[in-house]
């Protein structure tokens, strides 16, 4: 492919330097600290070239700038923070007490850092969260309750046999007894199912 002839499109608009005028180094672009600047990085660095002095030097409030740019002080302290960190801006505050101060734009040097293997300050690597143990089941746990043994007084065998019928000759005026609902569980498996059964719910 043949390259193409260089062309100016409106030879009659040639812009000239005036009274004052900023500049950016092509290094930005050149180096790669372009691909790197999020559109805050950018927006920042463009209105701080704009604003300097021949020292590379200007001085907006926090508030101007944010207003300018349409940025929250979260946004532009991100930036303004990234820009410190590549190397491009330097900034110095009033005072200990301010916010605002002077900013300066720096020569552009060097290959900017790497901030996709940067880790940030004062986070931690992720650990492992603990592995819990499952909780035993309900029966598992009734079962268990049950082969350890009785806690309490266990009762005698003549709780447990059935009345006396009547005397012979004499008719019970009474009415018969109900009969147990269930008969005593005959193992430690029959009793985690009547447990089980019990507590299921409706």
């Amino acid at each position: 492919m043949s390259k193409p002839t260089y062309c100016i499109p409106q030879p009659q608009r040639l812009r000239r330097i005036q009274h004052s005028f900023a500049w950016i180094d092509h290094r930005l672009l050149r180096s790669g600290f372009v691909q790197i600047m999020t559109h805050q990085d950018q927006s920042l660095y463009l209105f701080l070239a704009l604003a300097a002095d021949r020292n590379g030097v200007s001085f907006y409030r926090k508030e101007k700038i944010c207003n300018i740019l349409g940025l929250d002080f979260g946004e532009f302290e991100v930036a303004r923070d990234r820009l410190i960190n590549m190397g491009l801006i330097a900034f110095e505050t009033y005072s200990a007490l301010s916010v605002n101060g002077f900013y300066q734009l720096l020569p552009v040097d060097g290959r900017p850092p790497d901030f996709a293997s940067a880790t940030p300050v004062g986070s931690a690597p992720p650990s492992n969260p603990p592995v819990r143990s499952p909780r035993p089941s309900l029966t598992s746990r009734i079962a268990a309750m049950a082969a350890a043994g009785p806690t309490g007084s266990t009762s005698s065998p003549q709780a447990s046999s059935p009345p006396a019928g009547p005397t012979s000759g004499t008719a019970s005026t009474s009415p018969p007894r109900a009969a147990s609902a269930q008969s005593p569980p005959t193992s430690v498996t029959d009793l985690a199912s009547r447990l089980a059964a019990a507590f299921k719910p409706v």
